[in-house]
């Protein structure tokens, strides 16, 4: 393991449980964008505010770049002026080494 910074995607629950029994994952914005949308810890608070406020039911992947079949590219989100991690292809399950309900 090369130590790499986890990473971390917000989804809910019941697209998660799917996702395990298929033994992979795709974001609902993925076919339209190409890639999967997440963020580095600090990030994730901002993204929750943006975008998941008031909803229920979510969870929080924590996921091992290391770990990806998939490849990660680091891009930058131009409205935020941040670089954001971005997974181009599913993200096989055995990527995510942690799930806490948020």
């Amino acid at each position: 393991m090369s130590g790499s910074t986890n990473i971390y995607h917000i989804t809910t629950r019941e697209e998660w449980e799917a996702a395990v029994a298929k033994g992979s994952y795709q974001a609902a914005t993925q076919p339209g964008e190409g890639f999967m949308h997440c963020s580095i810890a600090e990030q994730v608070p901002g993204v929750l505010e943006r975008y998941y406020s008031g909803r229920t039911g979510l969870v929080k992947l924590r996921i091992d770049p290391d770990k990806l079949t998939s490849p990660l590219l680091y891009e930058l989100a131009a409205s935020v002026n941040q670089l954001f991690p971005h997974i181009y292809g599913p993200l096989n399950v055995d990527a995510v080494v942690e799930v806490n309900s948020i």
